[in-house]
């Protein structure tokens, strides 16, 4: 991207239709806040770092945006002339500004380099031909084509409003006439704020100011919850159909819920209702779902998981996993581990080619390699007070229904006897049982059956 261009984002407003205490820059769709879309349409188009500007709930957006943008405030709600103002006033030394609104989700990087090649002496602004107008800023047009004025919807008369062609929210202008139209503005209109987009037209009229046609999709803005879901399910069809592209099966593209900030390797088969979330990761080959949740999770290749939920975990390849299993934060494996239906992990280190088959809980534990987990295995890792650690070394076995209770350490190779309520740590290859020895009473049934006649 040329140089001397300054992006500024604006992000000051509440969002009254939003009907929320969070600012509506905030307000997450696919993965991210609106705002994080915005941010990485800059970052795809090369700009350098963006200059935001925050308003109400500004400290949660500043937060937010950390060091991949500096910040602004605008104080008082005095309209989008005055929230450019305020950037103009820290901007410093720059030819260019593009300002973008922080409620444009759907823009790309790729659209805002076309806003930058097909600039005028005066700049470029972004529109696109909509089905229904209601809400955008409409563009009149010059007898020969270019850019007369923008009106906003509030100040359309009946004929404006039938205009279809509407102001996107994207403008690259050049700074000091910038600077000068904006103080030519006031604040005759609806709303009796600065409105930015008569420095615009005041531009325009001044010069060859270029209108670049976005695509329809693109321009959709968000001020209440309905568009916040129109946009969300526009964002997941757009990385489900990336994710076919690049070779990634998806057999129901409806119900397939991916956010954008997730990656899937090629070969891999997404089953219906298999939701990916945060910066989840997948390796190639892989078969998700149906029925799966993955959150920030990582897999290697070859992973298999099935009707289960996965949070902040990590797969080895060739694992599998489910039925019906709840993998929580921490837990890691190793190479070809089979985790089956009802097991619950939390904290837990698995070495390669373990087994958990069925119905455990294992929580605050590094288990070795070639491990066999017999069903109904409980780690009792927690005190009431404090959480414990157990180690289960390389080659042990581990009965049914056995409660290890931590910290407790089993030696490589050792085993652990069904129905065993393991206290003490168990040497290697020892055998260690741990219950009341079986005693059978005869004709016992028979004894109760008379006393209850």
């Amino acid at each position: 991207m040329p140089e001397g261009i300054r992006p500024v984002v604006l992000a000051a407003g509440k969002g009254t239709r939003m009907r929320s205490e969070l600012p509506k820059a905030l307000h997450r769709l696919a993965g991210r806040p609106m705002l994080g879309h915005v941010l990485a349409a800059l970052d795809a188009a090369g700009l350098e770092k963006p200059l935001c500007v925050v308003g109400y709930g500004g400290e949660l957006v500043e937060e937010y945006v950390g060091a991949r943008a500096d910040v602004v405030w605008q104080k008082e709600q005095l309209g989008t002339g005055d929230a450019v103002r305020k950037a103009l006033e820290v901007i410093g030394d720059t030819a260019w500004i593009l300002v973008v609104n922080g409620d444009l989700p759907l823009l790309t990087g790729e659209t805002l380099k076309a806003l930058v090649e097909a600039r005028g002496p005066q700049g470029s602004l972004l529109a696109a031909e909509v089905e229904d107008p209601s809400g955008y800023g409409r563009i009149e047009r010059t007898g020969e084509g270019g850019l007369r004025r923008i009106i906003e919807d509030r100040d359309c008369n009946e004929d404006e409003r039938a205009i279809r062609e509407v102001n996107v929210g994207a403008y690259l202008l050049p700074l000091q006439p910038l600077r000068e139209a904006i103080a030519r503005v006031g604040t005759q209109n609806a709303q009796g704020e600065i409105y930015f987009v008569d420095a615009v037209t005041d531009l325009a009229a001044q010069g060859r100011l270029a209108v670049v046609t976005a695509a329809a999709a693109e321009s959709a803005q968000v001020n209440d919850r309905r568009e916040l879901a129109l946009a969300e399910a526009a964002l997941r069809r757009r990385q489900v159909e990336r994710l076919m592209r690049d070779g990634v099966t998806v057999l129901d593209p409806d119900t397939t819920y991916v956010d954008a900030t997730v990656e899937v390797g090629r070969d891999t088969v997404l089953h219906p209702f298999t939701f990916l979330e945060g910066e989840t990761r997948i390796g190639e080959g892989c078969e998700i779902g149906p029925q799966t949740r993955l959150l920030d999770s990582v897999l290697g290749d070859a992973c298999k998981v099935t009707f289960s939920v996965l949070e902040e975990t990590e797969l080895g390849d060739g694992t599998s996993c489910g039925p019906f299993t709840h993998l929580r934060p921490g837990t890691r494996t190793g190479k070809q581990v089979s985790i089956g239906n009802f097991v619950e992990m939390k904290g837990v280190e698995v070495g390669d080619q373990t087994k958990v088959r069925h119905h455990s809980y294992l929580g605050n534990a590094a288990i070795g390699r070639r491990v066999n987990i017999g069903a109904g295995t409980v780690i009792v890792n927690y005190d009431g007070r404090r959480k414990h650690f157990t180690r289960i070394a390389d080659g042990a076995f581990i009965g049914c229904n056995a409660n290890l209770v931590s910290p407790v350490e089993i030696g490589r190779e050792g085993y652990v006897a069904a129905g065993s309520t393991i206290t003490q740590n168990v040497p290697d290859e020892a055998l260690a049982v741990a219950r009341e020895r079986q005693r059978n009473i005869e004709g016992w049934v028979a004894r109760r059956r008379s006393r209850e006649e």
